[in-house]
């Protein structure tokens, strides 16, 4: 199926000066024929979200008059600054906000919605983002304000900082992206204040950085990564937590946000297809963000020398947020004047260093989970993901309904690169329902073209041998190829064949409300989804199953041979020949693993 709004790599969108200019230039006509005469930049249909819209757009027309001081904007930036600082700033206690630690303090805050009581859950993040706005203005409105406005703007910005950290309880939905973007607003203020304020602010931010976020990151694939709203990655928050440690290094030049950022985004590196498709994350299964990543794509992506904005963005946000009707929205636009003032340029080739968790050469990619089995697989333009068989997840071997996926003891990985091949050997121990403990040797080769993947195991039973897989199948087996799509109509059972995104039915199974909770945890509970089957493969040695597929255009008959010496196992296809070795042939157990053309 299309997905409705992943239409292209974030590094395909000019980011020239020129281009950047041509945005402004839209949204300040937008914004002046729809300013009201009180001054508001709110678009008419907003309702939720909408605290720190007016001011967004202020801080976009700021950012435009320092770059071509159309005249018409100084009046323009003074009226919405003053409705935002008459008609937005709210200092009595929204009703039922649950997250206080100070009644009635007085401090100012944004609301997530105007009415009162009304969602007051989102006003936490609502005033991060409004404390952003904030100090985008101060940074750029320069001859733009008076004095006057500059110090109750400066006096509001500072009342945000200390309502976020004083009067409430800290990043109370957890969420990495809504933390460390407050941690940046601190940052951010703190060079607006007196020194000794100032450094009280930068100190308190860096503490809060250290103590409340970086302590609590959670493991994922080897990398230590911000918790986004319940799980460790979520691949519409995890870019964006990845831009604000990029305005964190860039405004403070602590390493600490440099090697954060690194991490993060190795692991998204890793995650990404090569064309750019990422599947997965606790709250957004198949939505990604837009705008709001480029800044830590193009910033991380150059520090870490490969191309992470090949990233596939929302066609919807592609510059800045919008509305229905394509309006202008307000909502995050400092990651716009962020990404614009950075002059960092993207950097388009891949990495070619190996990376654990990722296969990847041309067109093919493989991306591995923590158990190292595949969790996407892309090759010929399609992308592949993991069956559900019998409430178990993922691709491997299966015997007696039991999936071999999962290891018991330790994973060993080999990576060998060879005359334009690449291939990674991942062996691991798993056991089934009968106690037996096998061996799963799974070998993925690719051209850049095809991928052939080569699964061997000890020989199982007769009945209910199966390498199941998801996709459309472009895909050739040695042995029995079917696919098949579960019977039962009811959000249990998956069939790919039907308009429900994977996001949608892992929202329908989750225990909370859509927006809410982890649908991940939804998706945990299918037990069928529609699976590519392959039979276990022809004239393999007598002890072994070994199946055999090939990802990727039907280049003709695929007839692999497997041939035992000793310990040793060669899988000879069309565009290779591998020798797996046994791990006992090593001295330190590891699996060999040799590969000619």
């Amino acid at each position: 199926m299309h997905l409705p709004h992943q239409r292209g790599p974030l590094h395909d969108l000019p980011d020239t000066p020129e281009a950047y200019d041509a945005v402004l230039a839209d949204v300040t006509e937008q914004a002046l024929a729809r300013m009201t005469p009180e001054g508001s930049l709110e678009h008419p249909d907003c309702v939720d979200d909408i605290g720190d819209t007016s001011l967004g757009v202020t801080s976009l027309l700021a950012l435009a008059w320092q770059r071509n001081k159309d005249p018409r904007l100084p009046e323009a930036v003074r009226r919405s600054l003053a409705f935002h600082l008459d008609e937005r700033v709210y200092t009595e206690d929204n009703p039922g906000y649950p997250n206080l630690r100070v009644r009635d303090s007085g401090l100012p805050y944004a609301r997530y919605t105007l009415a009162a009581g009304a969602h007051p859950i989102g006003d936490w993040p609502s005033t991060v983002w409004t404390l952003l706005q904030a100090v985008n203005v101060l940074d750029t409105a320069d001859g733009l304000i008076d004095d006057e406005q500059r110090a109750e703007l400066t006096e509001v910005a500072h009342g945000y900082w200390r309502w976020l950290t004083e009067a409430t309880f800290f990043n109370p939905q957890e969420a990495g992206n809504q933390a460390i973007g407050c941690v940046v607003g601190g940052l951010m203020l703190a060079r607006h204040l007196p020194p000794d304020e100032g450094e009280r602010v930068r100190s308190r931010a860096m503490g809060l950085y250290v103590d409340e976020i970086r302590a609590h990151r959670v493991r994922d694939r080897g990398a230590l990564l911000p918790p986004e709203h319940g799980g460790a990655y979520d691949n519409n928050y995890g870019p964006i937590s990845l831009s604000f440690l990029a305005q964190a290094h860039r405004v403070s030049g602590e390493e600490i946000f440099a090697e954060d950022g690194d991490a993060l985004a190795r692991y998204i590196d890793a995650r990404l297809t090569s064309g750019g498709f990422d599947n997965g994350g606790p709250r957004y299964s198949e939505q990604h963000s837009a705008f709001e990543s480029v800044l830590g794509l193009r910033y991380f992506g150059a520090r870490i020398g490969s191309d992470l904005g090949r990233y596939r963005g929302d066609s919807r946000w592609a510059r800045h947020a919008v509305k229905a009707d394509g309006g202008v929205d307000g909502h995050f636009a400092w990651m716009l004047v962020w990404q614009i003032q950075d002059t960092t340029r993207w950097h388009r080739t891949p990495s070619t260093a190996p990376a654990r968790h990722q296969l990847r050469a041309g067109s093919v990619s493989v991306a591995f989970d923590d158990r190292m089995t595949p969790s996407l697989v892309e090759a010929a333009g399609t992308y592949y993901l993991p069956a559900a068989v019998g409430r178990q997840h993922g691709f491997g071997p299966v015997t007696d309904g039991f999936l071999l996926c999962r290891p018991m003891g330790e994973v060993r990985v080999r990576d060998v690169t060879t005359d334009g091949l690449k291939a990674k050997l991942v062996t691991k121990p798993v056991v089934g329902r009968d106690h037996v403990l096998r061996h799963v040797q799974s070998l993925y080769v690719t051209d850049g073209t095809s991928l052939w993947v080569t699964v061997a195991v000890e020989r199982l039973p007769d009945d209910g041998d199966r390498v199941r897989r998801t996709a459309e199948p472009r895909v050739t087996s040695a042995g029995e190829l079917r696919l098949t799509h579960p019977a039962p109509d009811d959000p249990h059972h998956f069939d790919a064949r039907a308009d429900t995104t994977q996001e949608q039915a892992a929202f329908a199974l989750a225990a909370d409300p859509r927006g809410y909770g982890n649908p991940d945890q939804g998706w945990s509970h299918l037990v069928a989804s529609s699976a590519l089957e392959a039979g276990p493969a022809p004239g393999a040695p007598e002890d072994l199953h070994v199946f055999a597929v090939r990802y990727g255009p039907d280049d003709g008959a695929f007839t692999p041979a497997f041939e035992r010496s000793g310990t040793a196992l060669t899988v000879r296809a069309e565009a290779f020949r591998a020798v797996i070795g046994d791990p006992a042939g090593d001295a330190h157990a590891e699996p060999e693993l040799t590969l000619s053309v």
